[in-house]
């Protein structure tokens, strides 16, 4: 098999669980609308995902190993699928259902492609191939921002998310021919047991390198999801943007990301290193939050463009350089564990991120006050790696 193929198929189901992930937010205003409710109240449901995505995380190391990446990823896509047709109930505690469902498919993807492409990808190529992969968030995120709104011109918001679920369980069918080659490794007989679901966090706690990834990837996941989930409402209700604009401008800022995913992985490997690429990113985050809390109705497009370019290509590109480390300081054969427990702690930040954004952004009646907060936490995160210092690469014992 082509050492492209597998990159390929992780980078499109990667990109379908974060279109799926986002969808909702994408329609916040016209939903909540619809539901009589605060559009704030999208940072719950970014949280109940997150949560959701959080155990799946966790179990992914015994899930990945028993059943091979391949049919972890079809039955993430299942899940995800079944999350948003009842996100498309208009209930709220339905919702919250379909938003934890949503979460548990999304967990275990990461993991999953992190597994095959530890064992398919060479030692020099490791930054550049994962963050080629983790291009599929924004890639997802830049589908939801550009095809979700349009959908919502046509349809109403339910049935946009009914079409995405489709297109999950679509992707989940394609992905099926790899199966036999990508899940040869898998021990069907292997128990699932209570304490597996602490092993990999005590595998990160264990090693300080992974430590501090996991505690920075908090931080960076506190960023990014601030800005995916409440940027089309700031620009919608803050700034004055129609619906269709700002979902372009997410789109805008998801471009950057892929872009910035891909470079950062080529900087990473050839020059700077995981640490010295991670605290740029991290400044180039803070700055681009403190702009991004002073954009004025105003400002001219291009200005807006060239902010929301750098925000997405540092806050949303920092993925790949991030879980290459991880698979790099992994022990062997157990990069899926790693990865796992580390983004335990990313998806912790997501869960609290949030729904500190929106509770912020109620307190003071603008969203500009949860971008200013997204600035001490990314000058935070870029103190943490200044003070790190290069550690050896993890040793199981003898």
């Amino acid at each position: 098999m082509s050492n492209w193929l597998p990159l390929i198929a992780t980078l499109f189901i990667q990109a379908m669980v974060a279109m799926a992930l986002l969808s909702l937010p994408v329609m916040a205003p016209i939903a909540a609308k619809s539901l009589d409710v605060s559009p704030t109240l999208v940072g719950i449901y970014i949280s109940l995902t997150y949560a959701g995505a959080m155990f799946g995380s966790l179990t992914s190391g015994t899930t990945v190993n028993r059943l091979g990446p391949i049919r972890v990823s079809q039955l993430g896509l299942l899940f995800c699928a079944l999350g948003l047709s009842l996100c498309a109930v208009p209930s709220l505690p339905v919702i919250a259902i379909g938003a934890l469902l949503i979460g548990l498919g999304y967990g275990p993807i990461t993991p999953a492609s992190s597994q095959i492409l530890a064992r398919t990808t060479k030692p020099s190529q490791m930054a550049l191939v994962f963050s080629i992969k983790q291009s599929g968030v924004p890639l997802g995120a830049m589908m939801a921002g550009a095809v979700i709104p349009t959908l919502m011109l046509n349809i109403n918001w339910q049935l946009s998310l009914i079409a995405v679920a489709l297109a999950c369980l679509i992707f989940a069918a394609l992905s099926q021919p790899l199966r036999p080659s990508l899940d040869d490794q898998r021990q069907a007989g292997l128990p699932f047991e209570l304490g597996t679901l602490t092993r990999p966090i005590r595998m990160v706690l264990g090693h300080r390198t992974l430590a501090t990834m996991a505690a920075c990837s908090f931080m960076f996941s506190m960023v990014q999801l601030s800005l995916t989930t409440y940027l089309v409402t700031y620009l919608h209700e803050d700034l004055s943007y129609g619906m269709v604009s700002a979902g372009l401008l997410l789109s805008v800022t998801q471009i950057g990301g892929i872009g910035g995913r891909i470079a950062w992985g080529v900087i990473s490997d050839r020059w700077l290193g995981a640490q010295k690429t991670l605290m740029l990113l991290a400044c180039l985050m803070a700055l681009s939050a403190l702009v991004t809390a002073l954009l004025l109705p105003q400002l001219p497009l291009w200005a807006i463009w060239i902010t929301l370019v750098v925000f997405g290509a540092s806050a949303i590109g920092w993925n790949g350089v991030y879980l290459a480390e991880v698979a790099r300081q992994a022990p062997e054969g157990q990069a899926g564990v790693a990865t796992g427990g580390t983004l335990t702690f990313t998806f912790l930040g997501a869960v609290i991120g949030a729904p500190i954004f929106g509770m912020l952004s109620s307190l003071f009646g603008t969203y500009q006050a949860g971008f200013l907060a997204l600035v001490v936490t990314s000058s935070l995160c870029a103190s943490v790696l200044f003070k790190l210092k290069s550690t050896p690469r993890f040793s199981s014992p003898a």
